[in-house]
């Protein structure tokens, strides 16, 4: 069973803190036992106050990650001084020495702040909430930040932006743990989409644009309908009525991304929930996902995920015959 350790901080915000314990622990293999669990500490074990009007009693002190495969560090009010000067304060030192080497490490929101303090993205790509990335690149410049998505994977180290990208990283956690069809049913379990589409952008505010006859969402369904098909700007431009211009800036505007990147983002998780849930051949994934050949498939999927649908392939298939 796979352990994590989630670090509640005083001032910690009740929804983040929660976001790991109600996502891992929907999570069940196929003889229905579970394949998390979850412990919440604090630095010494005792309650700590919540950003709101009561307190969290946790079950355990800092010492309890020493025993941990994942740690997990919601936002709370005590990163301000964090957020502040990037200086990390004793306390939260001692509680990162008793993590072991290699533990994956994971933040949400603000938490990013602890991890770059501490080193851990030293030169790695890394987000925030919007609202403090710039802060999170002043402070700590060899971090890769990208205020543009909702969460960043880079293998041992994982980070989110705020609030509700939480849920959305703890469902990828489990899709790369378990795979697509896991993820989906612990998305259904709790009543979290599975994956949404753009990133941090569509959640910017910035200056209202003049009234336009309406956006993107019917263009993006229709499109998701035909990912095999061969759809072109024009295609969709022409199902939303609007220049391939105008619905290039909606696009941006609605879903942080261009037609092109957002087209090739779905077609890229279709071929992963194929090769993951059939046995077709590669050419046949690549047909039915938009991409043509099996080449073309593993250009894309090598840059989108690293590696060949085959070894794709083999170590979903390898994760799913572990649970079952």
């Amino acid at each position: 069973m796979h352990r994590v350790g989630v670090l509640a901080l005083d001032g910690v915000v009740p929804f983040e803190l929660a976001i790991p314990a109600r996502i891992f622990g929907a999570v069940h293999g196929a003889a229905g036992e579970p394949l998390y669990s979850v412990v919440t500490c604090s630095p010494d074990g005792r309650p700590v106050r919540a950003d709101a009007d009561y307190e969290i009693a946790v079950a355990e002190d800092a010492s309890v990650l020493a025993g941990v495969d994942t740690v997990v560090i919601p936002p709370s009010r005590a990163l301000a001084a964090i957020v502040e000067d990037g200086r990390l304060p004793d306390e939260l030192l001692k509680v990162l020495e008793c993590i072991r080497p290699g533990t994956r490490m994971v933040a949400i929101c603000t938490g990013a702040f602890v991890l770059a303090a501490a080193g851990m993205l030293d030169h790695r790509p890394a987000t925030t909430h919007w609202r403090e990335a710039a802060q999170l690149q002043r402070l700590f410049t060899t971090v890769r930040v990208d205020p543009n998505v909702l969460f960043v994977d880079d293998g041992d180290v994982l980070t989110s932006a705020g609030a509700a990208a939480g849920v959305d990283l703890c469902v990828h956690i489990v899709r790369r743990d378990h795979g697509s069809a896991v993820a989906n049913e612990v998305a259904r379990a709790c009543v979290v989409p599975p994956w949404r589409d753009g990133g941090q952008a569509q959640f910017i505010r910035l200056p209202v644009p003049a009234p336009s006859t309406g956006g993107t969402a019917a263009t993006r369904a229709w499109a998701l309908e035909r990912l095999g098909e061969p759809l072109t700007l024009t295609a969709l431009a022409a199902h939303a009525r609007v220049s391939v211009r105008t619905l290039s800036r909606r696009f941006r505007d609605e879903v942080g991304m261009s037609p092109g990147q957002w087209l090739a983002g779905q077609r890229i998780e279709r071929a992963r929930h194929l090769l993951e849930t059939t046995d077709w051949p590669i050419d046949l994934v690549a047909h039915h996902a938009g991409f043509g050949t099996g080449t073309s498939l593993r250009q894309h999927l090598h840059s989108a995920v690293g590696v060949s649908p085959q070894v794709y392939r083999r170590t979903f298939r390898s994760a799913a015959e572990l649970t079952a």
